[in-house]
């Protein structure tokens, strides 16, 4: 008689995205706070349900630049994600705001 088991693992792991878009010179110093602001909210996570837990910024300045580790951030998110798209969005919403702000009659 031959027994067969099976095992089944199920893997869950947390991922707290965080988009920002801020001053192209900002770039930088806001991936870092994002990181650093959601640190304890995953260490907390990972003692409390033992789930793995991975904090991703995904930051794009006001006129389209990114950081270095963008691109493994957005692999890592499920999905497809495109770094041109989230450029192109970023850039049009900037363009919004300067066109109401022209036209504004203060």
């Amino acid at each position: 008689m031959m027994m067969m088991m099976i095992i089944i693992i199920i893997i869950i792991i947390i991922m707290v995205i965080d988009v920002a878009i801020p001053a192209d010179r900002n770039v930088v110093q806001k991936e870092a706070e994002k990181k650093l602001k959601y640190k304890s909210l995953c260490i907390e996570v990972q003692r409390m349900w033992n789930l793995k837990c991975t904090i991703m910024p995904i930051i794009t300045g006001a006129t389209g630049i990114v950081t270095r580790s963008l691109g493994k951030n957005l692999e890592a998110v499920p999905g497809k994600h495109s770094i041109d798209s989230l450029q192109k969005t970023a850039i049009l919403g900037t363009s919004h705001i300067i066109r109401k702000v022209l036209q504004c009659e203060a």
